[in-house]
């Protein structure tokens, strides 16, 4: 077989994009070279890799194949132009990272310390659900993943960060809100509002709940922080969240922090990597600036 490292990189912006037009914008070539580079690869092979359904580019299980080969090569070729570029006394280079939605709320003051430092790093952000994350995570797509609850069923390096209290909220005016010291127990008439099944922050609720043999009045399940921050201020009912995830505005004008007993539930933020995989030297860098920062001051 003699496939092309352009040919490689091209094929995997096809797996990410989805689209030969939108793999060749990527390549930054035509969209005829594409698809002629792409036939080429697959005739090296001798199998299909990809066929296109509606519209819509499904990979063979022999492209799946080729997509991870060719992800762990573009990998291992940018850590190494990393590693040239640092022997040259320079910081620079690329770094991806895939974060669950309430990271958004610290991960953007990291990155911008981070930046600071090493201003010609090109950062790469997604922020998606948990399952989102995982799928990630599960393709090797990123140089690191922060959660809240890491997957159980892949072969991860996972190490605890940060703290993540989650906390219940009520809206502002609730009769709980200055209430001390309320059990569980006289919350079974009230309504709660809650993250979707599968978050992180769900998980570890529905954890809690069932060790402390509490059954919750579930009105609603929201997809967003933002969204259950909005309901339990129009009083709705009550929610839990992370700390992280409140800001000074809500927490003075519109919402309050209940004093439950067991509350905060005790949760932690994770930086996950796939197992055996070796970090980028910019990656490195930046695991390492997460870790140095002040963990207290993340804490609203």
């Amino acid at each position: 077989m003699n496939a092309t490292f352009r040919q490689l990189r091209l094929f995997l912006a096809l797996a990410d994009t989805g689209s030969v037009t939108s793999a060749a914008r990527l390549m930054h070539v035509t969209q005829p070279t594409a698809s002629m580079q792409l036939k080429e690869l697959s005739n090296s092979i001798g199998l299909p890799l990809f066929e296109v359904i509606s519209k819509t580019v499904h990979l063979t299980p022999v492209g799946v194949e080729l997509a991870k080969t060719a992800r762990l090569m573009t990998n291992e070729w940018e850590s190494f132009e990393q590693l040239i570029a640092n022997m040259k006394g320079f910081k620079k280079g690329s770094l991806k990272i895939a974060v669950v939605s309430t990271a958004k709320y610290f991960i953007p003051k990291l990155l911008g310390s981070f930046c600071h430092k090493y201003p010609d790093v090109d950062i790469a952000l997604e922020v998606l659900n948990r399952d989102g994350v995982i799928r990630r995570l599960e393709q090797n797509m990123d140089d690191m993943y922060i959660m809240s609850m890491p997957p159980s069923h892949i072969e991860i390096e996972d190490e605890i960060f940060m703290p993540n209290p989650l906390v219940m909220i009520a809206d502002k005016h609730h009769l709980l809100s200055n209430v001390s010291s309320i059990n569980l127990d006289e919350l079974k008439t009230q309504r709660f509002i809650l993250r979707e099944i599968g978050s992180g922050t769900r998980m570890a609720t529905n954890l809690h709940f069932k060790k402390n043999r509490f059954k919750p009045d579930i009105r609603l399940e929201l997809g967003s922080n933002e969204a259950i921050k909005k309901a339990v201020a129009g009083g709705l009912g009550l929610g839990i969240m992370s700390m992280h995830a409140l800001d000074y505005n809500y927490i003075q004008n519109e919402l309050s922090i209940l004093d439950v007993k067991d509350f905060p539930i005790h949760s932690n933020w994770h930086i996950v990597t796939a197992k055996g995989k070796k970090l980028s030297p910019i990656a490195k860098i930046f695991h390492d600036h997460m870790i140095s920062e002040d963990k207290k001051s993340w804490v609203v």
